[in-house]
Formats: structure tokens, sequence, C-alpha cells
């Protein structure tokens, strides 16, 4: 059982004091601070053309998209925040995007605001509603409780947003690794289109 000391000491190592971080406005990137990577080979079972992914992962395993988070504890009370740079391209006919979450603790929102590039901030939640938010510079987007939500990069440059939600959130991937979204975003004569996604489980 923990004694009164021990939940003092805890609340110490806890507490948070006051600080900045510098992003860059133009390209997202965080100077110092080591960015998590993910690969067009961590996107197997995200895109609808896997044949197309394949032969994009052995010709070029490319960088799809980054993010820098703010390394706060993950604890009650606190706000995690950070940029995700999406880059430009398309899997087949579908564009680049992030893998999209839930949160671990689904009674949670998040902000996005649209530093650079457009696209769309695509969501869901467990009921079967859907919404897709487009995103230019200066545009935020509320992503509401128990919505999943992904980036998808519409345009020729990178796809970079600001976003912050409480530090103790956590990432669900693996319900969008196991069902995927409902809606892709595609490009189709030229021209950007939301369809539905025929593998949905």
């Amino acid at each position: 059982m923990m004694n009164q000391n021990e939940s003092k000491n805890e609340s110490k190592e806890m507490k948070i004091n006051p600080l900045s971080m510098y992003f860059d406005l133009q390209n997202g990137l965080c100077p110092g601070k080591k960015s998590t990577v993910r690969y067009l080979s961590n996107m197997k079972g995200m895109f609808a053309d896997e044949i197309a992914l394949s032969e994009m992962v052995k010709k070029n395993d490319a960088v799809i998209y980054e993010f820098y988070e703010l390394g706060i504890p993950q604890t009650s009370g606190d706000l995690l925040f950070g940029t995700s740079i999406v880059y430009p391209g398309k899997v087949g006919n579908e564009y680049f995007m992030t893998k999209g979450h839930f949160h671990t603790i689904l009674d949670t929102a998040e902000v996005y605001y649209c530093l650079s590039g457009i696209g769309y901030m695509l969501m869901e939640d467990p009921e079967g509603n859907w919404d897709a938010q487009e995103m230019i510079p200066g545009k935020a987007v509320y992503v509401p409780k128990s919505w999943a939500h992904r980036s998808v990069n519409t345009g020729h440059e990178p796809l970079i947003t600001f976003f912050v939600f409480r530090a103790d959130a956590g990432h669900d991937y693996g319900t969008i690794e196991t069902k995927g979204y409902r809606k892709l975003i595609v490009e189709e004569s030229g021209k950007t289109k939301i369809v539905d996604n025929a593998k949905w489980k």
C-alpha cells in the first residue's frame, strides 16, 4: 500500500514545469528532435491496392509520413502536442495518408491546425457516421471524442499540421489495421473523390 510520502513523491515526479518547443512553420520540422517515421512498408493493409503498395516498397520504401511529439508524460490533465507531416504521393489512385487511429481512451477529442499543404481529415465513429473536413493553411479541424481520424494529403506539397490532445489518451491503431476505414480518398480523372472502401469489414 502506498504511504503518504510515496504518494507525494510520485506527484512531484509527474509535475511538468513551463516549457516551449520550436516547430518550423514552413516544413513542420523540429530542429534537434527526432521524429517518428512511417515508411510505405509500415502501411501494409492500409491501402486498397496491395499490389501497387508491394511494388512501390520493392522499388523505394519511401517515407510516407512522420510526426514530432513533445515528450510529455502520459498523465491525466496534461496535453500532448506536435506536428504531423504527410508527404505527397499515391498508392494506385489512393492518396498518401496516415494510418489513422482511435484513442485508447475513446472519450478523447483532438484539434488539428493546418500549417501548409492541402488535404483532408477523414473521420468515422463506431456507430457508422463519417466525415471528411478539408484541410488548408490556417484552418483548424476539431475531431470529436470517439472518432477515428487520419490525415490525407491530396496536394503536391507536404501536408503539415499541428495537433494537440490529452496526454494520457493513447493510440488504438489495431482497430483500423483490422477493419480499415469506411471511406477512401482517391484521385479519379484528375479530381479528388471520396468513395466506399470495398474491403471495409
